[in-house]
C-alpha cells in the first residue's frame, strides 16, 4: 500500500513539474515570443575591419559565437584597417573597402552596420534571420566598418543598413553586441526562454 501512495505521489510531483513547465512555455510563448516557428538555418559571416580585440572583447566574442553556433553556421573575417598604410583617410577607406568586397560572394545578402542605419528590435533582427529563411538567401554577411566606415563601394553593395545604438562602437563592442543579438534573435524564433 506505502508502494502505491508513494509511486502516485510521484506521478502527481511529475505531472506538476509538467503542467507548470508547460504553461511557463505558453505564457512565455504567447507574451514574448509569438516568432517562434520553424527556420531554416542560414549560415552567417561576419566581416569586421578592425585591428585584433583586446582580451576581454575576444573572450565575450568567442563566448556569444560558441552559443551562436548551436543554431547556425557563423564564419568570421577580419579585415586589417588601412591595408596599404595610406596617408589619405578617403584612400585608406577605398582599400579597406576592397578587401571586405573580396570577402563577399555575390548571392550574399549583406547587411552593413552603421549609425546611420536604420533601428532594429531584437524581434526585428529574428524577423530578418526569419526572412533569410523564407526566401532561401545563401548567406547573410554582417559588415562592421572600419574606424571611418565603410567605403562607397561596400555601401553600395550592401542589401540592408542597420545600427546597433545612435552611437558610434568601436568595432570590438559592436562585434560583441551583434553576436549576441544574432543568438538572441535565434532563441525568439525557437521560443526559447533566453529572451523576454
Amino acid at each position: 500500500m506505502q508502494a502505491a501512495t508513494a509511486r502516485h505521489v510521484s506521478y502527481l510531483r511529475r505531472a506538476a513539474g509538467i503542467t507548470c513547465r508547460l504553461a511557463a512555455h505558453a505564457a512565455h510563448v504567447t507574451t514574448g515570443s509569438s516568432l517562434a516557428r520553424a527556420v531554416r538555418p542560414i549560415p552567417i559571416t561576419l566581416v569586421t575591419v578592425g585591428k585584433g580585440s583586446s582580451k576581454g572583447a575576444e573572450l565575450m566574442s568567442e563566448e556569444w559565437a560558441d552559443k551562436l553556433k548551436r543554431y547556425a553556421s557563423l564564419t568570421q573575417t577580419q579585415i586589417k584597417p588601412n591595408p596599404k598604410n595610406a596617408k589619405e583617410t578617403a584612400v585608406a577607406v577605398q582599400h579597406e573597402g576592397e578587401r571586405v568586397l573580396k570577402a563577399l560572394q555575390p548571392s550574399d545578402h549583406v547587411v552593413l552596420l552603421d549609425e546611420r542605419g536604420r533601428d532594429l528590435s531584437s524581434e526585428d533582427l529574428a524577423k530578418l534571420l526569419a526572412q533569410a529563411s523564407d526566401q532561401s538567401w545563401p548567406s547573410v554577411v554582417f559588415c562592421i566598418g572600419g574606424p571611418f566606415g565603410h567605403a562607397p563601394a561596400v555601401r553600395a553593395r550592401g542589401n540592408d543598413t542597420i545600427r546597433l545604438s545612435k552611437m558610434v562602437l568601436n568595432h570590438q563592442v559592436a562585434k560583441v553586441v551583434l553576436l549576441e543579438q544574432l543568438y538572441r534573435a535565434w532563441t525568439i524564433l525557437r521560443g526559447e526562454p533566453y529572451h523576454h
